[in-house]
């Protein structure tokens, strides 16, 4: 087929939070290599609502049906009817090129080529159905260059003219709505001076999906304290089921601090992050929604996390880096499999390393 007549892209990327900040890149670069082409984002619910009215590379979400290793656990049970009418309607759309980059391939490659593209393109693992055309899928890599890879399996690859050298800065559009949200979240008093010209807002996220990302609450407290010490306000979010979590390090800072848990949206949490001085995180969403917005960021990993997690533009983050690779329970290597335990990976990494970092930032 011709690259010169496209009109209509599919990417098959239904996972979260910090996965969907991993595929920024490659959605800028598709889209400027065909801006004329509509970017359907095959996805899930929270995509739709995260990205409805928010200008950027997606021009539309199609929300996917739990489909078993696609988007769901393998094994799950699923409603086959309602996944044949989903395939039905994709392939009405008659997708001139449709990219798979969710995973190594093995349940995901087949599933895309089911949709009917003129053009089928993604990573492929050991073992996977080869598509038209395809990368190899390795492990670990950075997620964002081995997705731009396959972008430019299809002519979009940055530095390539007439692209540009990197995505656009920030990746991610902050509404008018979005800038509400976080005001309307906050103490009057500090909303005033956090999104006006007042005091500088740190903002800390102490959880995680993975609790062996999770950094001690009790450490976040004494970072949020030396924070407040050197004039910073201080605010802590997590999810609604991270209530207990936020209030353990509100609770045990000698200096006040605002907990934020469950107040505020993806949306809102944007709006929060555009106007943060600094952000302090465990590897998680919030902290690649704050990197994908160029927000100067101090992220706690684990080992090949950073790998993966590396952005592009390596002048927002500054790394605290743990390098156990065996469980402190079991002491089992968690590099290639995974323990039951899920005891911190992370708590090797020392308070004094992480404020060292969080105040040359804010220098």
């Amino acid at each position: 087929m011709s690259l010169n007549e496209v009109r209509k892209i599919a990417v098959l990327r239904p996972n979260a939070v910090g996965d969907f900040v991993f595929v920024l890149p490659a959605l800028h670069t598709l889209k400027h290599r065909y801006p004329d082409a509509e970017l359907v984002l095959l996805g899930k619910p929270w995509h739709a609502g995260f990205l409805r009215d928010r200008p950027g590379p997606v021009d539309r979400v199609a929300v996917m049906p739990p489909v078993p290793g696609v988007g769901a656990p393998v094994g799950a049970a699923c409603d086959e009817r309602e996944v044949d009418r989903f395939v039905d309607a994709m392939r009405a759309e008659c997708f001139d090129i449709a990219l798979q980059m969710f995973g190594a391939g093995h349940y995901s490659n087949p599933f895309l080529m089911r949709l009917g593209a003129r053009l089928s393109v993604g990573a492929r693992g050991e073992g996977a159905p080869a598509l038209e055309r395809w990368v190899p899928y390795c492990e670990p890599n950075n997620r964002r260059l081995a997705l731009l890879e396959i972008a430019g399996l299809v002519d979009a690859w940055p530095g390539t003219p007439p692209l540009p050298s990197l995505p656009p800065m920030p990746e991610l559009t902050v509404t008018d709505a979005d800038r509400r949200e976080a005001a309307a979240a906050m103490p009057a008093a500090v909303a005033a001076a956090a999104f006006g010209t007042g005091e500088r807002l740190a903002l800390l996220q102490p959880g995680a999906t993975d609790l062996r990302r999770c950094w001690p609450a009790e450490r976040f407290a004494a970072l949020g304290d030396r924070l407040a010490q050197a004039g910073m306000r201080v605010a802590v979010n997590g999810a609604a089921g991270e209530a207990a979590l936020v209030g353990a390090v509100v609770g045990a800072m000698r200096h006040p601090a605002i907990a934020l848990a469950g107040k505020l949206s993806l949306g809102g949490l944007c709006g929060l992050l555009e106007r943060a001085a600094l952000v302090v995180s465990n590897d998680t969403g919030p902290l690649h929604l704050a990197l994908a917005l160029g927000r100067p960021s101090v992220g706690i990993f684990w080992l090949t996390n950073l790998i993966e997690g590396m952005p592009l533009r390596q002048s927002p983050l500054r790394a605290a880096l743990s390098l156990r690779t065996c469980c402190p329970v079991c002491g089992r290597d968690n590099v290639a499999t995974r323990c039951p335990h899920d005891e911190s990976f992370v708590a090797d990494v020392g308070l004094e390393q992480v404020a060292h970092l969080a105040l040359s930032l804010l220098r």
